[in-house]
């Protein structure tokens, strides 16, 4: 059998590898030679800047893969959008107005590449940081944090969801580390009130402690554990004064108008409220990113609300006093192709863009760059995995300890890629 030459480099050098590869295979025929084969050291540094400054992280999940040429990294004469100045000394298109105005407080990273193309999978890699292996469900990073520095609260869940639902977020770590799913940002929990001493269903829940505690004690099943742990949780919330967190009432008529009336405005607020008391770690959904068409009526219709949305986010972190502990992160699956035929893009997993701000991240500050049309990374490459292990770094999580999954099979935050270090002031 003939030796695969490919296997002959090591994991970083067969990654780089691979999405040229998918550079070429996405119709770009153009490859840049530097850092196609750039040796890497495999040490990831233990301490510096920005270690551990986010006590909190709000995931923005934008769906369906933002066409950054059209948003961050616009490109001139390629698309419908004219870039506009900033309060920063970077341009981003006339689509977000308001995201400019805030652009002093924000690092854009224009650099970002990936190696799947595909809305399912993607959104999985983007997400936890692996392509899905087999059995294996990799957890998301408010798992990470949980299992590596425990609970965020006694009685608030240490990660929420918000605009989708959980889908086993805590992979395969235990279901005490599941997200709390919040479909409705504007009805929080649903249906609920605080517990009493005499509530219907607090007696209902002694009596189901009492039957299953001869189950408990005859089996010492990790996941019966899990799940009694998992509903012990959910009762201690229901029974806490934080339960007002999650009702956005609460909040004055002029904060909730700043947001925005869409469910991802009111899913930003409510994100603010959790890490405000005590939620380690926040996704907020917004849907419908995917323009293969329609894109100039798609993005004049959606980018305002993100736009308002996110603009808003900040600017009350800052007025709250807690920006500079919480980490918020705009992210997206993959970018859009650089030819724009006049209708939409295609799918470009090979370069997009995100944002980081808060919490040590430098501010007015973008972070490597692509080439002339917005079609591959010209300088500074971010992978998922650099991108998880910033944000891993940022909480100050340990990037080298693995953790082990039920197969055996050992794990770390960003599968042992390095945090991007330029990011942090």
């Amino acid at each position: 059998m003939m030796d695969d030459p490919l296997l002959k480099f090591d994991s970083a050098t067969r990654r780089h590898f691979v999405q040229r590869m998918a550079a070429t295979a996405f119709g770009l025929n153009v490859l840049p030679a530097a850092n196609l084969l750039a040796a890497e050291s495999d040490e990831i540094p233990t301490s510096g800047p920005g270690f551990g400054s986010a006590k909190s992280v709000i995931v923005l999940q934008l769906n369906g893969g933002v066409s950054h040429i059209d948003t961050l990294d616009p490109k001139k004469g390629n698309g419908p959008g004219k870039a506009i100045n900033t309060a920063a000394d970077f341009q981003v298109t006339e689509y977000l107005p308001q995201t400019a105005k805030v652009a002093d407080r924000i690092c854009v990273l224009r650099s970002m590449a990936a190696e799947v193309g595909v809305h399912a999978p993607a959104k999985y890699v983007m997400r936890t940081g692996y392509t899905g292996r087999g059995t294996v469900v990799h957890p998301n990073i408010g798992a990470w944090a949980q299992h590596y520095l425990g609970r965020s609260h006694a009685q608030m869940p240490s990660t929420v969801c918000i605009n989708r639902r959980s889908d086993r977020g805590n992979g395969f770590f235990s279901s005490s580390h599941a997200p709390l799913a919040i479909g409705e940002p504007n009805s929080g929990i649903g249906n609920i009130e605080a517990l009493t001493g005499d509530h219907l269903m607090l007696r209902r829940t002694q009596l189901l402690n009492a039957l299953d505690s001869d189950f408990r004690k005859r089996y010492h099943d990790k996941q019966v554990q899990a799940y009694n742990g998992f509903y012990d949780d959910a009762v201690t919330l229901m029974k806490s004064s934080e339960l007002e967190a999650f009702d956005l009432k609460k909040e004055s008529a002029k904060v909730r108008e700043a947001y925005g009336s869409s469910r991802f405005g009111q899913g930003c607020l409510l994100a603010r409220r959790l890490v405000q008391s005590g939620v380690r770690f926040v996704e907020v959904a917004h849907e419908g990113w995917d323009m293969h068409k329609n894109l100039e009526d798609d993005i004049t219709e959606l980018t305002p609300v993100f736009d308002q949305a996110f603009a808003a986010l900040l600017q009350d972190l800052e007025n709250q006093g807690i920006l500079d502990q919480t980490l918020v992160v705009v992210s997206t699956e993959f970018g859009r192709k650089p030819k724009f035929d006049g209708n939409g893009r295609g799918h470009h997993p090979v370069c997009f863009s995100t944002v980081l701000a808060g919490a040590g991240i430098k501010r007015g500050y973008v972070h490597g760059a692509s080439n002339r049309d917005g079609g591959y990374v010209d300088r500074d490459e971010v992978t998922i995995g650099n991108f998880h292990a910033t944000i891993g770094w940022a909480m100050g999580l340990p990037l080298s300890t693995e953790a082990v999954s039920p197969s055996g099979r050992p794990f770390t935050v960003g599968d042992k890629e390095k945090p991007v270090m330029n990011v942090f002031a």
